[in-house]
């Protein structure tokens, strides 16, 4: 095929072609693509006549691509990242009237504590935006960034793709959380007889808290884990338990749930909270819109976020 054959080609179908191969099921495509199964049905039917191939076979309740299929995505992506790039950057974008959707991928705890200012924010400069969220850690933001299915995550990056971009926001500093209502900081020897949550998406018991207590010739007691910082407030109340938590989840929970923050008994490593996103979408005005939001919003001065949280 030729450039001049482009004009019998619908861009339509290739969309809903890739949308396919990330689904693998009709009906959740539809609804990716705000179209009836019917109309998805139909448009598979065209693809199939367009390539002269099956492209999609049942198998149980899954769609599995073709060999062929597999093939034209390879091409198929980065064409259609270029087409969609283009048709963005010959257009003015203005966040006071945009009525444009944003799929962000965020870690747990900036969900909970930093998503709901930083919402107030957007609204105040687009506020017809929507800001769909994908919850993040630091092996699925990634994923979803190759997959298209986020063009921006925030957390902690590790092993990006090679063509995304990363920008470091601010440092983390881990911060103790409690519920009683004992005078005076917890000495290091309470901090490891009292028992401590974990917070860990993959169950983990042991992290950087206890690595930093072995270099000391100290370990800790952790008797709960659980996948979300959202259950700690409930979970300390009236207990001995202690918790470390980054220093902006520290602040939301002390001044909204009435918890006491202070500084851990022992130093603990401060992690960079990054910015990642797709090189694809590097120079799209209204992806340099969002970024520029986010970094601006997010770039908090430690010291301001430590003596708040603290107070």
């Amino acid at each position: 095929m030729n450039r001049n054959d482009l004009r019998h080609a619908d861009i339509n179908l290739l969309v809903v072609f890739e949308t396919m191969m990330r689904e693998r099921n009709v009906t959740r495509a539809g609804e990716r693509l705000f179209l009836c199964q019917t109309t998805v049905s139909s448009a598979l039917n065209r693809l199939r006549t367009m390539f002269d191939d099956p492209l999609f076979i049942r198998s149980g309740r899954a769609m599995e691509p073709t060999a062929r299929a597999e093939e034209i995505h390879v091409r198929l992506g980065p064409a259609l990242e270029g087409i969609a790039l283009a048709l963005s950057c010959a257009r003015e974008f203005d966040p006071r009237t945009s009525e444009e959707t944003f799929h962000v991928g965020l870690c747990d705890e900036v969900e909970y504590a930093l998503l709901p200012w930083l919402m107030q924010q957007l609204r105040a400069e687009a506020p017809n935006i929507t800001l769909v969220v994908r919850r993040v850690d630091a092996w699925q933001l990634p994923q979803l960034l190759v997959a298209g299915d986020i063009s921006l995550g925030i957390g902690q990056a590790q092993e990006l793709p090679a063509s995304a971009h990363c920008r470091s926001l601010r440092p983390v500093q881990p911060m103790l959380l409690r519920a009683d209502s004992a005078a005076g900081p917890v000495s290091l020897d309470e901090f490891c007889r009292r028992p401590h949550v974990a917070v860990s998406a993959l169950g983990k018991v042991t992290d950087d808290v206890d690595r930093a207590l072995a270099r000391h010739d100290r370990q800790r007691r952790v008797v709960l884990a659980v996948p979300q910082f959202s259950a700690l407030p409930a979970l300390l109340a009236g207990s001995d338990m202690l918790a470390i938590v980054p220093d902006y989840v520290a602040q939301a929970m002390a001044r909204v749930e009435g918890l006491r923050a202070e500084y851990a008994p022992l130093p603990l490593s401060s992690p960079d909270l990054s910015m990642a996103w797709r090189g694809t979408s590097h120079a799209d005005p209204r992806e340099r819109w969002l970024r520029g939001c986010f970094a601006r919003h997010l770039e908090l001065q430690p010291e301001r976020s430590l003596a708040l949280a603290v107070a």
